[in-house]
């Protein structure tokens, strides 16, 4: 056999061994690859993917993922301050609300205060006699308003008498002179003589004088009403006395 013969014969099982063996490299490096891939593929969290080129590159989705779980991650550690705000805006958010709810307590107190106050008031003032007020009244300086203001007087005290019994019995007395005097019957004789316009000796003035009116025999009213109190007391009434007293 020619020795190129063998040669050849010789090198094509080395030639398949060698084609079988470059192709198990590349099978290999494939699988190699592959699995690098995965591991890699795998320790990215969210899905990321990574393009092989020789060299593992960060995808647009990757990075986008990454800001993401930055963000995440923000929260995160911000949650708890978030928490905490959330608890001290609700617990001014009720003392908020107590506070008012205490104020609307209190004004409705007060308004039920002043609402029983007004009634015991208006209760008060209907229980109280209505006080008529009445103008003072006046009266002439002359017989007539002198006699009428006794008169009031003498009523006032439940000193029995009337208008007539006591005009008679003035004018047969004195004749309406507040100062007369008599200086000649037995009342003078004895130092005491009788004064004014009922001719009432001091010592009568003076015991039966009414209180709230002059201390002064002479005064016109004040001696109208003791002479009337003393014939109320001696003869009824001033109306039953006719001739001296």
């Amino acid at each position: 056999m020619p020795k190129n013969i063998l040669n050849r014969r010789l090198s094509r099982p080395l030639d398949k061994f060698s084609a079988l063996n470059k192709q198990h490299k590349i099978a290999i490096a494939g699988v190699s690859t592959l699995g690098a891939a995965a591991i890699a593929l795998s320790a990215i969290p969210g899905g990321a993917t990574t393009v092989a080129t020789g060299v593992p590159a960060a995808s647009t989705k990757q990075v986008a993922a990454e800001h993401g779980q930055v963000r995440d991650l923000g929260s995160t550690l911000s949650s708890p301050l978030t928490g905490e705000k959330v608890k001290l805006d609700a617990a001014k958010a009720k003392q908020k609300a107590a506070a008012a709810k205490q104020h609307s307590a209190d004004a409705a107190k007060k308004k039920a205060a002043e609402s029983r106050s007004a009634k015991e008031t208006a209760n008060r003032s209907a229980k109280r006699p209505q006080m008529e007020t009445v103008a003072a009244k006046t009266y002439k300086n002359n017989l007539d308003g002198w006699i009428r203001q006794s008169l009031d007087i003498m009523h006032a005290k439940g000193i029995p008498g009337s208008y007539h019994g006591l005009h008679k019995n003035i004018m047969r007395e004195s004749s309406g002179n507040p100062r007369a005097i008599n200086g000649w019957d037995i009342n003078a004789i004895n130092g005491v003589p009788s004064k004014g316009l009922l001719q009432v000796i001091p010592p009568t003035f003076a015991t039966y004088h009414v209180k709230g009116t002059s201390n002064d025999i002479y005064d016109p009213v004040a001696n109208i009403t003791a002479a009337a109190n003393y014939a109320a007391h001696r003869y009824g009434s001033i109306d039953n006395v006719n001739s001296a007293y």
